[in-house]
């Protein structure tokens, strides 16, 4: 895939972002793509839901697994804004996506904080796409927090 391709899909997510931040959750989006065709589009909601669960990850799982009509979405690539936590990482490996795609690091929370394996052991993770983007936003969040 090109880079204008994944740049585009990061947009994708950076627009679900921006609507988690209008509704005072963590700037977190998602979307799902298949086909070269985006089948779930996400964003943080668990102050919405009163759901720690509720990542933008976890919505965008249940939204395409119901779309496909089925647990797995191995045809699919995931694009996050922010590197998954431990929680959505297992979840995505169970959900044996192949590809994950996310623009900024998370260095407190992020799955490679962990040892040990949580995604399938033939995901491909590619890391850094609108990466300034996709910080800026929580950058952003967190200081109007402040």
């Amino acid at each position: 895939m090109s880079g204008n391709n994944k740049e585009y899909y990061m947009r994708a997510a950076l627009a679900e972002a921006n609507k988690a931040f209008e509704k005072q959750e963590v700037p977190v989006g998602a979307v799902i793509v298949c086909n070269d065709m985006i089948i779930a589009r996400a964003h943080n909601l668990t102050e919405t839901l009163k759901d720690p669960t509720a990542h933008a990850e976890m919505q965008a799982i249940t939204a395409a697994t119901n779309w496909l009509g089925g647990k797995y979405l191995t045809d699919c690539t995931i694009y996050i804004t922010l590197e998954p936590c431990a929680m959505c990482a297992g979840a995505l490996g169970w959900s044996q996506v192949p590809t994950i795609v996310f623009g900024a690091a998370d260095e407190k929370k992020g799955y490679r904080t962990i040892s040990g394996p949580l995604l399938h052991p033939k995901t491909v993770v590619e890391s850094g796409i609108l990466e300034k983007e996709c910080r800026e936003i929580l950058v952003r969040f967190f200081k109007k927090k402040r």
